[in-house]
């Protein structure tokens, strides 16, 4: 496999205090990686390193084998990396449809944003329902929903999901989960997820590293982190 992304010794600090202790971290070409740990972990920290929207006081981020921390946001969208932040930000009075054309907002080629928009209806049919109606008033799985699609209109090659099953009913978590999963293996677009939800991100994810206050603790295959005992007890609440 390829190496798509590669953060080697980041440091960044808020106000004096570390938010990232030397973190290092990659991701494959087509792969899912996940980054779970409690709230201050540092897992937000990495998105928005990797997306220049803060910069890092010191280390080094590569996509592709080109350092990127000192790009612009809207640069490293162009690049491919695309991130969905927590909270659901959709535009609140717009449509469905509207909120997902601002995806594509860096794009030109015509053909390939209507070949897009068809491809992100087929995956979230719930947003085809709704396509005219007001994207405030969907119901926040739906609004999920809506954010990841309007991310996938930028077409990227590395998706950035913050939180994507916070505040959302556990059905619909489940429907998310699958899409993410589809959307890894059916337009291979690589993702880094950030999730609370352990069980999940690592039910769904090749590889993942655990972060505790700004610093990767434990880092491995999912599948053995999900029976590592370490894990079980720090960040699945002692069960499986």
């Amino acid at each position: 496999m390829t190496k798509l992304l590669t953060c080697k010794d980041l440091e960044l600090y808020y106000d004096h205090i570390y938010a990232l202790k030397g973190v290092s971290l990659e991701i494959e070409e087509g792969e899912t990686v996940a980054l779970i740990g409690a709230n201050g972990a540092g897992k937000s920290s990495i998105l928005r390193a990797i997306t220049g929207l803060t910069r890092i006081w010191s280390g080094e981020i590569l996509y592709q084998g080109r350092r990127i921390d000192h790009c612009q946001p809207d640069d490293i969208v162009k690049m491919g990396i695309v991130m969905v932040p927590e909270g659901r930000r959709v535009f609140p009075y717009m449509s469905v449809k509207d909120n997902l054309l601002m995806g594509a907002f860096t794009r030109t080629d015509r053909s390939g944003i209507g070949k897009s928009l068809d491809m992100v209806l087929n995956r979230f049919p719930r947003l085809k329902e709704r396509y005219s109606q007001a994207a405030g008033t969907m119901s926040g799985g739906e609004q999920q929903m809506l954010v990841i699609g309007r991310a996938l209109m930028a077409k990227p090659r590395l998706l950035l999901l913050d939180e994507p099953s916070l505040g959302i009913a556990p059905k619909l978590v489940q429907d998310i989960a699958r899409s993410i999963v589809a959307i890894n293996r059916d337009e291979r677009v690589s993702v880094l997820l950030v999730e609370q939800n352990s069980r999940m991100a690592l039910r769904i994810s090749q590889r993942a590293y655990a972060l505790t206050t700004g610093r990767i603790a434990l880092a491995g295959q999912s599948v053995e982190m999900l029976n590592d005992e370490r894990v079980r007890h720090l960040y699945l609440g002692g069960e499986l």
